[in-house]
């Protein structure tokens, strides 16, 4: 998660971005960098660390001028140091840009302009952009028109501003996909960029959001407006309250939804400094599981409540597959009563978001007594369950407001994957081969994640709610990797919008809900073209023949489907271990306008509460 601030207008520059950058320093504190136009040049400011460090830099070396802009990283390609800081200029230094994000082809791309003759300077994804756009602004293109260009070679999200100084009046910043966002402020004669508009609320409450597929070109006095395919558009500007909770919300209703839209976003932060895709390594820092003790692992437990639960059972497949060891879920609630099998040739796995949720407590309690090595999976830095671990991943992706669990979800389902391969490989069950390719799925994750939450498919799910509003059962089912997706479908609908659901194994329904089945009873379905694609068409049909209704969870391009379901939700082809988290967003999506449309309390449901600290 970075950070990225710009100005441009008549006042001093450094001290407004320094300012806003400390407002996003929670997104990254790698290393942090500065370029101000100066005298018809640009000055470049970088230093690895936090932004203390950056700032003591400009005390001895400053750089002065109306035009800058401003970043704070959080590394994914490139280890944290001063060259691989943002931001990144061309060879002449005549144009800087900052990113956030992750550029997925840039070893092809890098690969490319190097039998160019382009020298890199940095181990970044970042550093193709600019020399893509410098080589493209020659032979009278201007800046925007560059910047446009050199995008279309682009494969993953970001979000990024770009600066010349052969245009030193105004800045460009685009946005592909749905992983950062990308706030425009209106002043007066000034005008500022933000990744977040909290960066800039000081200054002005008039702001502007650029959505997937968006550039702008950002002047003193104003933006214009294009998609990237050099259309100009029209951008509503937004009168933003002041308070701090309308502002933590922005541009969304609730903040469940603001937190099922930032998961491009939280999935691309939650890979950010743990994987090297130059090299195809997992670097899990505060996992402490020695390469001997792993090897010597006999199975893994894994607990924990309500929606974690569901992703330790998505989990199980990972760990399974990629690190070749038995595994066990349960939950915390239940754990904790009896006197469970484990010694210290157990992983003992607890996925808490808020890390205080006491049945998983319990459970780490025991397991340690036990003599197992503890791994937390948590969301919230110190928390109990981060302090009681001998091995921790956090999941990265910033408070979570929305009581039902969206944002966390994914991460820790992204989490359990990085450390099934860090497994495997400790282990020796995963060749580098076999790294390179999970890691490069893992890679396109974000865009593809990104697709499904594609603004243009809100009225899909909207003509659903109304439909479905007023029914009071619904059956969710799933096969495989998806069923805890079905589990965890039904559970968002229950929390938020009062509505009965089941989650239900697919082949299991024949055994017993079959019968529930009629015209008042919706079955949502995940019929991803995977392993057990034909059995869930089965399912369908079964459905069907009983006069039920069928929404399908389906990939892209199945057009089978339609002749099947009556409805289709439908996602990004993606391998089967990484499907889940494609998956569940649509059933997120649905929950959420279902509860709308019954005019419920989406971030706070009746009777719940975010952690559970008491028994």
């Amino acid at each position: 998660m970075c950070g990225i601030v710009g100005y441009v207008g008549s006042r001093a520059a450094t001290p407004i971005v320094i300012e806003g950058l400390k407002r996003l320093e929670y997104r990254g504190y790698d290393s942090a960098g500065l370029a101000v136009l100066t005298d018809g040049h640009i000055e470049i400011r970088r230093e690895v660390g936090k932004l203390s460090g950056l700032i003591e830099m400009l005390h001895t070396q400053p750089a002065d001028g109306c035009v800058a802009l401003g970043h704070t990283r959080w590394a994914t390609h490139g280890k944290p140091s001063r060259r691989n800081a943002h931001p990144h200029p061309n060879r002449n230094g005549d144009i800087v840009v900052v990113q956030n994000g992750i550029v997925e082809n840039f070893r092809e791309l890098r690969a490319e302009l190097e039998s160019e003759g382009v020298e890199f300077r940095s181990d970044t994804d970042t550093e193709v952009i600019v020399h893509l756009i410098s080589l493209y602004y020659q032979d009278g293109r201007d800046l925007a028109e560059a910047t446009r260009l050199a995008l279309t070679h682009l494969r993953g999200p970001s979000a990024l501003v770009v600066l010349s100084s052969r245009e030193p009046d105004r800045l460009i910043t685009a946005r592909l996909g749905n992983a950062g966002g990308v706030s425009i402020g209106y002043g007066e004669g000034e005008m500022f960029i933000a990744s977040d508009m909290t960066a800039i609320l000081e200054h002005t409450q008039r702001i502007a959001f650029l959505e997937p597929r968006q550039m702008a070109v950002v002047t003193q006095h104003d933006a214009h407006f294009f998609d990237l395919d050099g259309v100009p558009l029209t951008v509503q500007v937004h009168r933003m309250a002041w308070d701090p909770v309308s502002a933590a919300k922005g541009e969304y209703r609730h903040f469940m939804q603001k937190e099922i839209y930032e998961q491009a976003q939280t999935l691309t932060d939650t890979i950010r400094g743990r994987v090297d895709f130059s090299t195809g390594d997992v670097e899990l820092h505060q996992v402490t599981l020695t390469a001997a003790r792993a090897q010597a692992l006999s199975q893994i437990i894994t607990v924990a409540c309500g929606t974690s639960y569901f992703a330790g059972l998505v989990g199980q497949f990972m760990f399974e597959e990629l690190a070749n060891l038995p595994v066990r879920v349960d939950y915390g609630s239940e754990f904790r009563y009896r006197n469970p099998v484990m010694d210290d040739k157990t992983l003992f796995v607890a996925i808490t978001q808020s890390g205080e949720t006491v049945d998983t407590l319990a459970a780490l309690e025991e397991a340690r007594n036990k003599g197992a090595h503890l791994a937390s999976i948590v969301n919230v830095i110190g928390s109990q369950a981060a302090r009681l671990a001998d091995s921790l991943i956090t999941m990265q992706v910033g408070p979570e407001i929305g009581v039902a669990s969206t944002k966390a979800f994914t991460a820790s389902l992204v989490d359990q994957y990085l450390l099934a391969i860090h497994l495997g490989t400790l282990r020796g069950a995963l060749g580098a081969r076999r790294r390179r390719q999970l890691l490069d799925d893992l890679a396109r994750l974000p865009a593809l994640v990104s697709r499904v939450l594609d603004v243009a498919q809100q009225p899909h799910y909207e003509q659903l709610a109304q439909r479905f509003h007023d029914f009071n059962n619904f059956l969710f089912l799933g096969r495989g990797i998806n069923y805890p997706i079905a589990l965890e479908g039904a559970l968002k609908l229950k929390e938020i919008s009062y509505i009965h659901a089941e989650g239900y194994p697919a082949g299991e329904m024949k055994h017993g809900p079959i019968a529930l089945i009629d015209e008042r009873m919706p079955v949502v379905t995940i019929a991803v073209q995977d392993r057990v694609y034909d059995k869930m068409v089965s399912q369908i049909e079964q459905v069907k023949a009983r006069n039920g209704i069928v929404i399908a969870v389906a990939t892209e391009g199945d057009e089978f489907i339609r002749t099947k379901a009556d409805y289709v939700l439908y996602v990004p082809p993606t391998p089967p271990l990484l499907a889940p988290i494609l998956s569940v967003i649509p059933l997120q999506l649905l929950a959420y306008h279902m509860a709308v449309w019954r005019g419920c309390d989406v971030d706070q449901p009746r009777n719940l509460a975010k952690s559970v600290t008491v028994e």
